[in-house]
């Protein structure tokens, strides 16, 4: 592809003498080659963007450097990328419309037009799903469960009974929505099981990662908000909400009955105790353990998890503790000597 339509399909301005320039693929900064086309957002990469054997390399509006690639010029380096990858890759494989010969479906289910099942698919009775609708091989859907149009659930996915999912859900393979809830009761000297009887409720545009679970509530609902990411190996549990548009990362825990706001990030390995409130566009930096409610717009990290600059001040003070140990020592000898 000439640079020249690469630069067409993402607004870049691009120099006249450069238009010439055909570019065969995409890469990294630091494994481009001639022909390749590559990106710089951060300027923690600059020795790499200073060291490319990229053809050219998509910069912001007020990147200056003198190298040797051709300059791409656009306000988001990163969505730009995205641009050109998307113009490189092989074409989007799309399942076969209509039900394979292997699915279980019950006769009593609401199928949109244009779905596609997958091979050994289960359907259960009562359930409806919207058009454009796609259910991946081996996936399990329980009585009663509501998917709504342009869903795309991946191989080997289990979503129990009565679910609700919206509009434009993704779900990754190996995901279970609607298992049982964590809940017991310690009687008679052994744990009770707790009926979990609710539902899990999901908004339009959610996605959910390979792995990650999301139990159903003891009652009423565990709810996911409309646009809100999650990543791969997370575990939501009974009766948590989740607000709209919040990323969740992988190896997020969250306990029961927390509700997390709408714009929150949650990075890896975030450990929510339960029945707390996380306010929104509040960010809690990796493997921070959060035992108390969360304000509105906070940025937290650590375990006990507390605001970022309290943090950094500790883990100067706890670094320099084997100078004050050794200083201490030496004082004490010093005693020692003198008595």
């Amino acid at each position: 592809m000439r640079l020249l339509e690469l630069a067409d399909l993402m607004g870049a301005s691009l120099k006249e003498d450069a238009s010439d320039i055909e570019v065969t693929g995409v890469a990294s900064l630091q494994e481009a080659r001639s022909g390749d086309i590559t990106f710089f957002g951060n300027p923690r990469y600059l020795s790499q963007l200073r060291q490319s054997a990229a053809s050219a390399v998509i910069v912001p509006l007020d990147c200056q450097e003198q190298i040797t690639p051709v300059l791409l010029r656009v306000a988001n380096p990163s969505t730009a990328f995205a641009v050109a990858v998307a113009a490189f890759a092989p074409p989007e494989l799309l399942p076969e419309r209509g039900i394979h010969s292997t699915a279980v479906v019950s006769s009593k289910v609401n199928l949109g037009v244009g779905i596609s099942i997958g091979p050994n698919v289960v359907i259960e009775a009562d359930v409806k799903i919207g058009a454009g609708s796609v259910i991946g091989a081996g996936t399990y859907i329980g009585h009663g469960t509501h998917l709504g149009e342009g869903c795309h659930i991946h191989q080997n996915v289990t979503i129990r009974e009565r679910c609700r999912l919206g509009n434009r859900v993704i779900i990754q393979s190996g995901v279970v929505i609607g298992s049982c809830g964590f809940g017991y009761e310690f009687q008679d000297g052994r744990h009770q099981k707790i009926p979990q009887t609710g539902i899990v409720e999901i908004g339009d545009d959610v996605e959910i990662g390979a792995n990650t679970t999301v139990d159903r509530a003891r009652f009423g609902r565990t709810v996911i908000g409309a646009g809100t990411k999650i990543d791969n190996l997370v575990q939501i549990a009974h009766n948590v909400q989740i607000g709209t548009h919040s990323i969740i990362c992988s190896q997020v825990g969250i306990s029961g009955s927390t509700k997390v706001g709408s714009y929150v990030t949650l990075a890896g390995q975030v450990g929510l105790a339960g029945h707390l409130e996380i306010g929104d566009k509040a960010i809690l930096g990796a493997q921070s353990g959060v035992s108390k409610n969360v304000p509105p717009g906070s940025l937290l990290i650590g375990a006990p998890a507390k605001p970022i600059k309290q943090w950094k001040e500790s883990n100067f003070y706890i670094s320099q503790l084997h100078k004050l140990y050794d200083r201490v020592k030496s004082l004490e000898k010093k005693a020692e000597e003198k008595s």
